[in-house]
């Protein structure tokens, strides 16, 4: 018996002694990458898993869509907005809006008029596809900016376009990204302003409305901050969008990484959330939708 083997098999035990199977015990630890079904349909749906369609590259929005069906995902993020008539045809949601990326975000003045314009253009076509969330960003820091006066150009443009959510039934989520990993283009963004997850969630109480919430990307809070299901207990009212990844190196939730995602899964479950949780994992296997069913399998918590 080799050292991994063991100490699954010391879980298995230990939790048929509290009275639970061998095969939850293993759950709760992980889902190896050999365990991956080619024919797994999601079973429970406490959450409304959706896919993040730029990580599945080159493959067009479209066939990305016909193999979420066919998993049972309930919508899709991600994509061009070319593609929503189609994939909605198929009948999938569109689970989040793009608007103007995290570069170009308003902690910067010269961005500021943009990000309106954006986040504006953004509401509006949510909700005229029949969806409830748009993304928006704090965008990257530069040379001399005041970390204060960052704020309040963040807080204010957003305040601009709020009242339109609001009208609209439009809920922005503010993503946190981690700024440590620059070591290939998406892993991270160094640089980026908002890296910090208790800032971005200082944020989201200030601006003060329940069409402001936090996009909680598990992967880059885990980089930067740790301690993610205390953060979800705990914030759990402020969070309004999920994202996941494995960490290091963003990809599939399998073995080879440090997540353990059926534990955080039911922590968002138990917080009573019930909305979207979105695959956004660069897949690094041969076959990357059976990597997508693998990470649906880790998060179909039961």
């Amino acid at each position: 018996m080799n050292r991994r083997s063991f100490f699954r098999s010391a879980a298995a035990a230990s939790a048929a002694t509290a009275g639970l199977s061998a095969a939850a015990a293993t759950q709760a630890a992980t889902i190896e990458k050999t365990a991956a079904d080619p024919a797994y349909k999601i079973k429970n749906h406490h959450l409304k898993q959706t896919v993040m369609g730029w990580c599945f590259k080159p493959m067009d929005a479209v066939t990305l869509a016909k193999h979420c069906k066919d998993i049972g995902l309930v919508g899709i993020e991600g994509i061009d907005k070319s593609a929503y008539k189609d994939v909605m045809a198929l009948g999938l949601g569109i689970s989040l809006v793009g608007s103007h990326g995290f570069l170009t975000g308003p902690c910067n003045p010269k961005y500021r008029d943009e990000v309106v314009a954006k986040l504006t253009d953004s509401i509006n076509l949510a909700a005229d596809v029949g969806c409830k969330k748009v993304i928006t960003f704090t965008g990257m820091k530069f040379d001399g900016m005041d970390h204060d006066e960052a704020v309040k150009g963040c807080l204010d443009t957003w305040k601009k376009v709020l009242p339109l959510a609001e009208k609209k039934g439009i809920t922005l989520v503010f993503e946190h990204l981690n700024s440590r990993d620059g070591s290939k283009p998406m892993m991270g963004h160094p640089g980026y302003f908002g890296d910090d997850v208790e800032f971005c969630f200082d944020l989201v109480r200030r601006m003060g409305s329940p069409n402001f919430k936090l996009l909680f990307d598990i992967y880059h809070v885990q980089i930067m901050n740790g301690d993610v299901i205390r953060r979800i207990r705990t914030y759990h009212d402020l969070i309004g969008h999920y994202h996941t990844a494995g960490n290091p190196g963003r990809c599939e939730l399998d073995d080879n990484q440090e997540i353990n995602y059926p534990a955080i899964v039911k922590a968002i479950i138990d917080t009573g959330y019930d909305d979207y949780i979105a695959q956004e994992f660069m897949p690094t296997w041969q076959d990357p939708i059976l990597a997508l069913r693998h990470s649906v399998m880790v998060c179909d918590v039961g």
